[in-house]
């Protein structure tokens, strides 16, 4: 099996660079100077000692996880730090998350996912295939098709917008989108967009929903941080999913880390072998970690190769995020689901992101893991020739 070309993508630490596509400004983006090559682009965190942007990096990030956590803002610990990310990544930091640090943040996430799964809601998925599957397939034409209007409407330079509109599977998406000649570096980049968006509507509408769901009078309930734990069902959890995680990275499966992990801690649970055991104050490192790993990315070279197509981008993620909320609408009238489960389960991606704001809520979990779940998975497995099918429809002129 021969070993694909290393490209950069929200599964990968460090900034992403140019492919040999992205050297020449393509039709659809402004040329832009660099950070590197305009002398009048104030380094302002580069400058700084990688220490003292550390120390920046957690101080802020814990500061605005407490705030977002005092007003009962879902996910806290994940949007806080990636809001830092961003901040800081944009303002030229050069610190990076480890790649091993966000695989072995994406293990913790899959083991946590894993153990929410029961032979139940594998049951439940079983009976209701046609509409898990149909429901998922319609958002990967839908967001295939917004990809294609891009591409015609030359809005990006060749089949980018197909790549870069697929609702997960970020890192595939990317190795195969340079395979076929597009701006790896802009394909990853709407990714990056896509990821943000998403989480910052969903925490927006879960905040929403639970603060006017309270009855009259009633308090938001205390969130237990540091709760006793078994330190021996703990540590097989975590050796479990680091193992899992590890053969899926030597593997090269994309998501390997995440997806790993899921499915040997859904088989050990539902058999009784492993009784999954992650403390909240841990999974809440977890999530600030892959918070930081989404905000850092977006860099200054990456803001200027993209400028001038960033808010048609931004346009078609927020009509994607439409599309999914009105599949959600279907799935309250006809199957009777909270608004709030409906519209987790729809959301286009990732299925960590949302996984981690459904379980900082009081949602069904478990319909909301089997619907992204199955996203997930119909995305690795159709949604790369999927795209490469649109793209053979889309004029190949601009690249």
């Amino acid at each position: 099996m021969s070993k694909p070309p290393h490209t950069p993508s929200p599964d990968d630490s460090g900034s992403p660079h140019a492919s040999p596509a992205s050297n020449a400004a393509p039709s659809g983006i402004t040329a832009q100077p660099t950070p590197d090559n305009d002398k009048s682009t104030v380094r302002r965190l580069g400058n700084i000692p990688e220490l003292a942007q550390w120390a920046l990096l957690l101080g802020s990030s814990l500061l605005m996880g407490i705030v977002l956590h005092h007003f009962h803002v879902p996910a806290a610990l994940l949007l806080g730090p990636m809001i830092v990310g961003i901040v800081m990544g944009t303002n030229s930091a050069t610190i990076r998350i480890p790649r091993t640090s966000f695989l072995a943040a994406q293990s913790v996430l899959g083991a946590m996912i894993g153990g929410s799964m029961t032979a139940a809601i594998i049951t439940s998925f079983v009976d209701e295939w046609v509409l898990v599957i149909g429901i998922t397939f319609i958002t990967l034409l839908a967001s295939s098709f917004l990809g294609w209007v891009l591409c015609i409407r030359r809005v990006l330079p060749g089949t980018v917008g197909i790549w870069g509109s697929s609702p997960g599977a970020a890192s595939a998406m990317v190795i195969m989108a340079e395979a076929f000649g597009a701006d790896a570096r802009l394909v990853a980049f709407m990714q990056y967009v896509r990821v943000v968006c998403v989480v910052t509507v969903a925490s927006m509408v879960a905040n929403f929903w639970v603060s006017s769901s309270l009855p009259p009078g009633a308090e938001m309930p205390v969130h237990e941080w540091f709760p006793a734990f078994d330190i021996g069902n703990f540590g097989l959890t975590l050796l479990v999913a680091g193992i899992s995680a590890t053969l899926g990275v030597i593997l090269r499966v994309p998501s390997g880390a995440l997806l790993f992990p899921i499915i040997t801690v859904m088989v050990m649970h539902i058999n009784g072998w492993l009784n999954v055991e992650l403390p909240e104050w841990f999974l809440g490192l977890t999530y600030a970690i892959i918070g930081w790993s989404i905000g850092l990315k977006f860099t200054p070279a990456v803001l200027h190769h993209a400028a001038s197509a960033l808010p048609k981008i931004l346009l078609s993620i927020v009509m994607l995020i439409g599309f999914c909320a009105g599949i959600s609408v279907l799935l309250v009238q006809f199957l009777g689901v909270d608004p709030l489960t409906a519209y987790l389960a729809t959301s286009p991606g990732g299925l960590d992101s949302v996984a981690i704001i459904a379980a900082s809520t009081h949602v069904d979990l478990p319909f909301i893991l089997v619907m992204q779940s199955a996203r997930f998975f119909m995305v690795l497995l159709i949604g790369p020739p999927l795209a490469k099918a649109v793209a053979r429809f889309t004029p190949q002129s601009q690249t």
